[in-house]
């Protein structure tokens, strides 16, 4: 028995009924891939995910304040480990799959745009074809990743990635459906406890955001600090989600988180979307879009060749959304010669 297998014959012994068996994956697309001695599929998935230059390119995208702004404010890269930190916790005390649960979370942003989601919300409106950045993340990883080739990773990964967005009135519903595991539930609902936590930090911090705003019946049920916050929504999940086939929290929690949630879109999101710099940022991504539109030979100077699939449009939007902050502001100035705007 190589280490894969005892780690397999382990997860049959301890994990939940309702966890996710690495030996039961559905498996992938590409069936000609050797099973590794010592990693289960998922392991080996984290990895694959991990190693990947789009993983890395997170450190240079924006979270909501853009990454250039200062080192203090979350990147993507920060925000995905805090997603998988929170997941980690939750999928462990409930006994499901820790190993599925960390694939989900490094994956769900590698298809995130640079400047957040105000360069999201531009592609959306350039692309013909429209975007998102969940169906993006996963069309890194079925082929944009490794030029073309994708990474090939398991069916439960992939379906973790494509659902873990929410929409605005209910962090817990998603338009696609639940995901097919709980790893992939808690990973959707981490993502909401995280980035709900991290960006009041960062919008305090930020100054576009006081203390005394935050509504108090709210901070009465969840807490007044950013760790007793976390902790209080991560308890309440395990605590109603012990011994059952569903991811919960109680109707006080929920209730709360919701409306929190629904008070950032208002005082935060949409305001920062506004600023100065997201209509500087809207300006750069707009004129790179229509510049390699109408100039595809630039483009096919800087893509790799695997990407191609005569769709000019798709290859632009593609090779965007690829980019990092600083990257897309040194192609803006390489182009036109001239100072990045910010």
């Amino acid at each position: 028995m190589n280490i894969r297998e005892q780690i397999q014959d382990f997860e049959k012994q301890y994990l939940s009924p309702y966890a996710q068996q690495s030996s039961a994956t559905r498996g992938r697309r590409r069936k000609d891939e050797k099973e590794c001695d010592h990693r289960t599929p998922y392991q080996k998935d984290r990895d694959k995910i991990l190693h990947s230059v789009y993983f890395r390119k997170l450190k240079g995208k924006t979270q909501v304040f853009l990454s250039t702004t200062g080192e203090q404010f979350r990147t993507r890269l920060t925000h995905t480990l805090e997603v998988s930190q929170i997941a980690r916790a939750i999928a462990r005390a409930l006994k499901l799959n820790e190993d599925l649960a960390e694939a989900i979370s490094y994956g769900h942003d590698l298809g995130h745009t640079p400047f957040g989601h105000t360069g999201e919300k531009m592609l959306n409106q350039l692309y013909s074809g429209g975007f998102k950045h969940a169906a993006q993340s996963v069309r890194v990883v079925t082929f944009l990743a490794r030029e073309g080739k994708g990474l090939n990773l398991t069916y439960e990964v992939i379906d973790g990635i494509a659902k873990h967005s929410k929409v605005i009135e209910n962090f817990m519903y998603n338009t696609g459906g639940d995901p097919v595991t709980l790893e992939g539930m808690v990973v959707r609902i981490s993502d909401t406890i995280a980035y709900i936590n991290h960006d009041i930090d960062d919008a305090l911090k930020q100054r576009v955001l006081k203390q005394s705003e935050i509504p108090a019946d709210i901070m009465d049920i969840l807490g007044y600090e950013h760790g007793d916050r976390i902790s209080k929504m991560v308890m309440d999940v395990v605590n109603n989600s012990m011994g059952k086939n569903e991811i919960l929290m109680s109707d006080e929690v929920f209730q709360a988180t919701n409306e929190l949630r629904k008070f950032m879109f208002k005082k935060v999101y949409k305001n920062v979307a506004l600023d100065d710099v997201s209509g500087r940022a809207e300006k750069i991504m707009s004129d790179l879009y229509e510049f390699y539109k109408t100039h595809p030979d630039k483009l096919y100077e800087k893509v790799p060749a695997g990407w191609d699939d005569g769709n000019i449009e798709r290859l632009v939007c593609d090779y965007l959304a690829s980019m990092s902050d600083v990257e897309l502001l040194k192609d803006y100035s390489d182009l036109f010669l001239i100072k990045p705007l910010f």
